[in-house]
Parts: C-alpha cells; structure tokens; sequence
C-alpha cells in the first residue's frame, strides 16, 4: 500500500512524541516526572462541570451547527467585549474541536501553494507542520533571548516579501513565555500597516495565564482588526484540554472560509463541550485566577531552581506555563558512554538518567533550548530539577 505524499511533508508532534517515550518508561515501572506536555494539573471548575452534566440531562445530544451553537458564538462576543474590549457579532466567531482544529482550519482557508507565512522563533510546534501541510513556505524570525525572543518591527518588516500572506504568533508564547505589551504590538501594526495583503494569526490561548499583568490583543488597533485573526479556547485558562473547544475571532469572510472546511473535516464540535463552554466563558473566572496564582508561586520556584543550574541562561517567562532555557554549554559533554549534541540529545539524556521528560528546542524552532513545564505539582517540581542537576553533574 502506497500511503498519501502528504504525511511526509510534515512531522509528528515533539511534545506528544516525548510525551509517548516518558509513558513507556513508566509502562517498564520507571517513576518518569513529566515536564513536557502543555496541559494544567488541575481540574475543570465545578460550574462548568455542573453545566455539562445540565447538558446532558437536558439531551442536548443531537448534531450542532458546523460554526457553534448561538449561545456559544454570542458568549465568546461577552468574554471578548469583557476581557479585550473587542467588539465582535456571532458573525464574526467559528468554534472548533480545539483551538489546534482553528489554527489549521485558518490556514488551509488563506495559504496557497509556495505562499509564505512569517513566524517568530520559538514558536508551536504545529505552526510550521500546518504551514507545510497546505504546501506554504515557512519563514522564521529568528529572536534571542537577550531581545525576550521577540521580534523587532525591523525584523519582521525585513521578512516580509510580495509572497507574505500570513504572519502568525502567539502571546503569551508557548514554548518560551514571552507576552506583547500595547507597546510593541503597536510598533508591529505599524508595519503591517503598509502591508495590507498580509493577516495577522494571533494565537492568545495562554491569554489568562499572564504575569505580567492585562492580556494584550493586536486586534485591539481598529485599522488592523479586519486583518487580524484571534485564535483561542478553553484548554488553558480553563483547565478543559480533554473538553475539546477552540474558537477564532475574524472578519466574516474568513469565517465563512473555515465554516466551509470544518463542514467536511469534523462538522460542529461536541454538544455538551458547548454548553460547559458558556458557562465557562461567561460564568465566575474566580478558579481561572486562582490557577495562574498557583503558576506564579511555580514559576518563582522554577526559576530558583533553574538559575541554580551551572550554564543554563533562561528568560524568565512573562505568561503561560514553561521555561525555555539555553542548554547549549552542555553540547560537547559526555558522561563518558554518552555525548551530548544537540537539544534532542540532551531531552534523551535527562529523560534516560534523570527520568525527566522535556522537549527539545529544534521543534520550536530553537535549536539551542529546551522547553520545561511547570503544569506540574510543587513536589514534583521539586523532586525534578534536583534529578537534573544530579544527572547534568555527570557530564564533564
């Protein structure tokens, strides 16, 4: 059997691969601490699951609208006024089997083949493959961790050609927990200002998990809100990954487009997912807060114990749930049976000597940093960074 030339135009997921490795070390009864998925520890709030059980009761089990129940598509208008001051109608909203679904369904709606679309390094792993998957050209921006791994107005005008058909970022950034102030996303509206075939692909799903204070949107400049699509969901700030709902926010033309795809990829998301995603969006943020609090004592502990360690130069996170350190000082050492190379051998090495599950940084784009979570308890957090620092101790 011949199987489709499309599956080798993209790669699997480094975060579901390590992810897959630190589970068949704990199948072989090895006590893996797992630091490389992006998913909260914590559970759904209770007014949430009270809502999906009224859901069900109430038989709500019948096929949806392929774009999302009313309620729901006028309930993400409520959090966007309440939260971003963002005026949007249910026009204007399309909801998702997940905000991975909305990304893909707004890339195969805008990029033809060979066009391009501009991404700032780090970057999710899945910005890239998707790109590939409609047969687009990837170009990255390569940032630093001195400049925050932000672009400057200057780079990102200078990666724009008359091919550019999409720029795409997110804030706060997964893996390396940058967020844009008004500031600075004014100074990238005002590039892309002058280059009105471009639009903007905002991704803001880690939008309340921010340290730094109010969560910023790009579509927040009137002049550049037509041109910009805002991509979110409730995995994230809601502790609801295996809920499964995504939502994007743009012009209705674009919506039309993804209503189109999404008609003959998945048709509308799960029933019972919406109705627990009204009462979410519009109901108490209390346990939200409460989450993002926890983050930042984790946070602080994290950087503690990372700065602690010999080498490593990390950026300290402005919002979601990861640090992204420089490891690159390991490259070239050995513990004498192995030699560290490269990113991907060194997540190898901590997931085979400290049990330590990671993801390197070459599947962000960043090939001289690894990404860490702290979605995980204090405890193991803890208990994680002292096996690092016992297993880094051992190459010379």
């Amino acid at each position: 059997m011949e199987l489709s030339s499309l599956l080798n135009r993209f790669s699997e997921p480094e975060t579901l691969k390590m992810a897959k490795l630190g589970r068949e070390l704990r199948a072989q009864g090895i006590d893996v601490i797992d630091l490389s998925l992006g998913e909260p520890d914590f559970d759904t709030p209770q007014h949430i699951k009270d809502a999906a059980v009224k859901a069900i009761n109430d038989n709500w089990s019948h096929y949806t609208p392929v774009a999302g129940f009313a309620d729901l598509r006028e309930a993400v208008c409520t959090k966007l006024k309440r939260d971003n001051n963002l005026d949007y109608k249910p026009e204007n909203i399309i909801t998702s089997t997940g905000a991975k679904q909305s990304l893909a369904n707004v890339i195969l709606a805008l990029v033809d083949e060979d066009d391009e679309v501009v991404i700032p390094t780090p970057y999710w792993v899945t910005y890239s493959e998707l790109v590939k998957i409609a047969r687009g050209k990837v170009v990255e921006i390569r940032t630093s961790l001195e400049n925050k791994f932000k672009p400057t107005p200057a780079q990102v005008e200078a990666a724009i050609t008359p091919r550019t058909k999409v720029f795409m970022f997110s804030s706060p950034c997964n893996p390396s927990g940058a967020v844009f102030s008004k500031e600075e996303l004014e100074a990238l509206a005002a590039v892309f200002l002058k280059y009105p075939q471009v639009t903007i692909l905002s991704d803001e799903i880690y939008e309340y998990i921010n340290f730094m204070g109010k969560h910023e949107s790009i579509a927040q400049f009137d002049e550049l809100k037509e041109r910009v699509v805002i991509i979110n969901g409730l995995s994230k700030g809601f502790a609801m990954t295996g809920w499964r709902l995504g939502y994007i926010a743009a012009n209705a033309s674009i919506v039309k487009a993804c209503e189109k795809l999404q008609g003959q990829f998945t048709s509308g998301t799960s029933s019972i997912t919406q109705k627990a995603a009204v009462a979410a969006l519009t109901g108490d943020l209390r346990p939200s807060i409460e989450m993002t609090e926890e983050f930042t004592r984790r946070r602080t502990k994290t950087l503690e114990l990372v700065k602690a360690i010999p080498g490593f130069k990390c950026f300290e996170p402005e919002g979601a749930f990861y640090v992204f350190p420089d490891v690159s000082a390991y490259y070239g050492k050995s513990n004498g049976t192995e030699t560290i190379s490269n990113a991907a051998e060194f997540s190898m090495y901590i997931l085979n000597t400290a049990h330590v599950s990671s993801v390197m940084g070459d599947a962000f784009g960043e090939p001289n940093c690894v990404r860490f979570s702290f979605a995980n308890n204090m405890a193991n957090i803890e208990k994680a960074w002292a096996r690092i620092a016992e297993a880094l101790e051992k190459l010379k």
